[in-house]
């Protein structure tokens, strides 16, 4: 569990920043469901949210 969820990861971040290999795209699009993938980009995406907007309080503090 704990490797497929670090895959999950490193393969949901590398397209979020869009640098995912073709090989890896490929296999990911094998996968039965794409619900992982989208649950994990929404998290990625609110820790980003949330790092930028403790950064820019942190830069005007």
């Amino acid at each position: 569990m704990l490797i497929k969820f670090w895959q999950l990861f490193l393969t949901t971040a590398a397209a979020f920043f869009g640098v995912q290999s073709e090989q890896n795209r490929q296999r990911d699009f094998q996968s039965s469901s794409p619900l992982p993938f989208i649950l994990m980009g929404i998290l990625l995406a609110v820790i980003l949210i949330i790092t930028l907007i403790f950064i820019v309080k942190q830069v005007l503090a």
